[in-house]
């Protein structure tokens, strides 16, 4: 059965859920129908064309996606870029650094790794930056960079009555946000 695309009650675009999710909603009263498909539903006692749009009539915080603790965006957040000599590298040419080492009690955290060549990374070692006689192009902070909302489309051809609902700038054609 097709599927429904659920908007917040601002019109953003939240969710992409099934047709029973969507009847579920609906008898909850909880959403109001904008569009429609020409398919009908029917029960015993009265039968309703399939929504295609349904818009909360609450508006609710979408789920910030958490920026993932990995290397590759300890990298990103650094710009690819060694945080002690500031040469921009390849991921890798790079690896990363404790500022405060481990055995001098520092811990495994966004604000105590940063990206560093191998040259530096050796130089550094285990002693801390006033020994090393090192210094940070830029203090490590946990990334506030998050795409406020990410919708993945997956199938080949949006359905006609989603188009007016979905951003500009989301592609509509065969490759639907395939990401």
């Amino acid at each position: 059965m097709e599927p429904t695309l659920l908007l917040n009650a601002t019109y953003e675009p939240l969710l992409v859920i099934s047709w029973k999710k969507a009847i579920t909603l609906l008898c909850q009263g909880k959403v109001e129908v904008l569009e429609e498909y020409e398919r009908e539903i029917h029960s015993i006692s009265f039968s309703f064309r399939l929504p295609s749009v349904l818009r909360l009539l609450i508006k609710i915080k979408p789920h910030r996606q958490v920026v993932k603790f990995s290397r590759q965006n300890i990298f990103a957040r650094d710009k690819f870029k060694c945080q002690y000599c500031s040469r921009k590298l390849k991921a890798a040419d790079l690896t990363f650094d404790h500022v405060t080492p481990l055995a001098r009690g520092g811990k495994t955290t966004w604000t105590n790794i940063v990206a560093a060549c191998i040259g530096c990374n050796s130089k550094k070692s285990g002693h801390t930056l006033q020994e090393a006689k090192m210094k940070l192009v830029k203090e490590p902070m946990k990334p506030t960079w998050s795409p406020v909302l990410t919708l993945t489309i997956g199938f080949r051809e949006t359905p006609e009555s989603w188009r007016d609902y979905l951003y500009w700038n989301t592609s509509l054609t065969e490759d639907i946000a395939e990401e």
